[in-house]
């Protein structure tokens, strides 16, 4: 099993940290991984990118040129996305902010309401990770077994009354999907 994500946003939305977090669900279940970060000078509101890799076998470029799934948050993410993505892709759109939908047919377009979905639990500022439980549902590339160890090893121990809120998050975009 071998699942290249490409991930895009503006900055801000925690692209970056999606997909770090993605990777470590990845390790932490024993999959070979792979994070290729890009993003703007700005420090909020210009681009943010992520090529992610999670594997069962040894990756050889962590660069996704053709990838199998698309996260796609904002608006102007969609053309890239679009752009590059092979045919059969999973295109994940986050619905409260992109409201255009690929012009190409050749994809499975899966549309969640993150924002809205976040409001709910209680934050809008964790959109990318109910967009997380989404990805994992509908790719089943990680299972999110190990979601509460890797947040505690993520956020600083000042930030772990957060773990609780995220874990909903998660389960909330897994949920979207069924």
């Amino acid at each position: 099993m071998t699942e290249r994500t490409f991930m895009a946003g503006f900055g801000g939305q925690g692209i970056i940290s999606l997909g770090q977090l993605w990777v470590y669900c990845g390790m932490k279940e024993g999959l070979e991984v792979t994070f290729f970060p890009f993003y703007g000078a700005e420090k909020r509101g210009g681009i943010a990118r992520a090529s992610v890799v999670v594997s069962s076998e040894e990756i050889a470029s962590p660069l996704v040129t053709s990838p199998d799934s698309c996260v796609v948050m904002s608006e102007d993410s969609l053309p890239i996305c679009e752009g590059m993505a092979r045919p059969g892709a999973l295109i994940l759109i986050n619905s409260s902010l992109v409201k255009g939908r690929p012009a190409r047919k050749d994809f499975r377009v899966v549309e969640v309401p993150c924002v809205e979905l976040a409001e709910g639990i209680g934050d809008a500022k964790i959109a990318n990770v109910v967009m997380m439980g989404a990805l994992s549902e509908a790719t089943g590339a990680v299972k999110l077994d190990h979601l509460e160890d890797v947040l505690k090893s993520f956020f600083p121990e000042a930030k772990h009354r957060y773990i609780p809120l995220n874990i909903r998050a998660i389960e909330a975009g897994a949920r979207a999907l069924r």
